[in-house]
């Protein structure tokens, strides 16, 4: 098996893995160990596309539960997303650029995390402030519910309250749109903070408020959805069988994209072109599947750390949303036949160029036992080349001509380097740019490799046992206010 160092896709997206072999920790030998694993996962990743179902998952009540996530770029009849589906979306958010002058999303983990990654990279910190104009009749938009908070609860509301004091609005009275996000509709983060912010808008007469659910559609399992049906709000569907931190291609995470004019078939798109070309069980042929083996290979050998490092300042909560993903899906106690294993990886977020000058050198003179991923950009929509204002000081002359965007690919390049010296595992996601197509192909990828290594390691990559601890607890806790 010869493997070149990359896998360049035909949409551009690349993934360069040069720095992950050919050291003393992952050599090809290893690697080679390895291929027959690899088939099984490939197989076993065939079996979830063909059947929906993973070896020994069940859901937290014990039955048996659906893995779906790899249906959700393909929009047909009998997969969670449909044609009429994504039409609504559509027509959803036209109706909120037509009508809506804010929604305030609530909801935490999964129904957070991938929504605040579409609104960080698609709208921005720019969003909220700027006009109506700018954001071409869309809402502002909040977050909220992602936790336990009174001051976070008490800033969006008051934010709110400015606006519709001042008629910053298009319509005579403030029109405000909630959005709770819960699959069982009684996740305490998100409940508490429709509660509250339904009070307070129900009291302000300033404001109109409106409400739209997204949960199960089952009135057995949600109240949020009872809730929904007694009010005639609009809802939006958690289907069976997708996990909240596989949710953002699904009406959980795609709701955020339709509030802010996102193109839905793009990010969608990207997704499918990348679980096509992941089918593969040659590694030298599916970049998920490779990237998968080279963790795992990299876990065998004591690595038990995985920084995820986009050099770009916006892809900050794609780190923070890779960290619910990694952790919930890889770290278990347990393997499938049950044996104690302390499988995983503890996934830190951070953003190159800012963390250079903090975690770097814990990347580079810690120990070895982490293995950084960083994200690079080819192509910025913006370029902006600076001019020295003080010339008469010398040691400044070297930013007069600088391309800002040419600066960190240098950072990253030196990064690189730096750790390549000590033999520290890196590698690369390469993207031509970042828009929905290919920020839909990182996230997918993302998802695949994970999905891969829970079948390497023979650890259920679907369940989340661990946290049922503590919310045991906290419910008792609760019980006894």
């Amino acid at each position: 098996m010869k493997l070149s160092g990359e896998i360049a896709l035909a949409s551009g997206f690349i993934f360069d893995y040069s720095n992950m072999i050919n050291t003393d920790t992952i050599t090809p030998a290893v690697i080679e160990t390895l291929e027959s694993k690899a088939k099984d996962a490939a197989d076993a990743l065939l079996l979830i596309r063909e059947q929906g179902m993973a070896k020994a998952h069940l859901s937290k009540d014990g039955t048996p539960e659906h893995v779906l996530f790899t249906k959700l770029p393909f929009v047909q009849n009998g997969n969670p997303n449909t044609p009429e589906s994504i039409a609504k979306l559509k027509q959803f958010g036209s109706y909120l650029q037509q009508e809506i002058d804010a929604v305030v999303f609530l909801g935490v983990g999964g129904s957070y995390l991938g929504n605040k990654v579409l609104f960080d990279i698609f709208a921005g910190s720019g969003w909220n402030v700027g006009c109506e104009k700018s954001r071409h009749g869309y809402p502002r938009v909040y977050f909220s519910g992602n936790n336990l908070d009174v001051d976070q609860y008490s800033e969006v509301m008051d934010e709110v309250e400015y606006l519709a004091t001042h008629r910053l609005g298009k319509n005579e009275q403030f029109r405000v749109l909630l959005v709770p996000i819960s699959k069982s509709g009684t996740t305490l983060e998100t409940l508490a903070a429709f509660s509250y912010f339904y009070e307070q808008c129900q009291k302000s007469s300033l404001l109109q408020m409106e409400v739209a659910v997204v949960t199960d559609l089952d009135e057995d399992i949600s109240p949020l959805y009872n809730l929904a049906k007694e009010n005639v709000w609009q809802c939006f569907e958690i289907k069976e069988g997708i996990g909240g931190r596989f949710c953002i291609f699904s009406d959980p995470g795609l709701i955020t994209a339709a509030a802010i004019g996102m193109d839905i078939d793009a990010f969608l798109c990207g997704a499918r072109d990348m679980e096509n070309a992941c089918q593969s069980a040659s590694l030298g042929e599916n970049p998920a599947l490779l990237n998968a083996v080279l963790k795992y290979a990299a876990a065998e050998k004591g690595v038990d750390i995985e920084v995820f490092m986009p050099y770009a300042a916006k892809m900050k909560s794609v780190g923070e949303w890779y960290v619910q993903l990694l952790a919930e899906s890889l770290g278990k106690r347990k393997d499938r036949e049950g044996n104690v294993v302390y499988y995983g990886r503890t996934p830190v977020s951070a953003v190159g160029s800012t963390d250079m000058h903090a975690q770097t050198q814990q990347h580079q003179d810690g120990k070895k036992d982490k293995v950084i991923q960083f994200v690079e950009i080819l192509e910025r929509e913006q370029q902006i080349v600076l001019n020295n204002p003080f010339t008469h000081i010398s040691s400044l002359k070297k930013y007069d001509g600088l391309s800002v965007d040419h600066a960190l690919k240098i950072a990253l390049a030196a990064n690189e380097e730096a750790l390549n010296s000590d033999g520290r595992l890196n590698a690369k996601y390469i993207l031509p740019r970042i828009d929905e197509y290919y920020l839909g192909q990182l996230l997918y990828f993302l998802m695949l490799s994970v999905a891969y290594e829970g079948e390497l390691a023979d650890v259920d990559a679907y369940d989340q046992p661990g946290v049922e601890t503590y919310k045991q607890i906290m419910k008792q806790k609760m019980s006894h206010q």
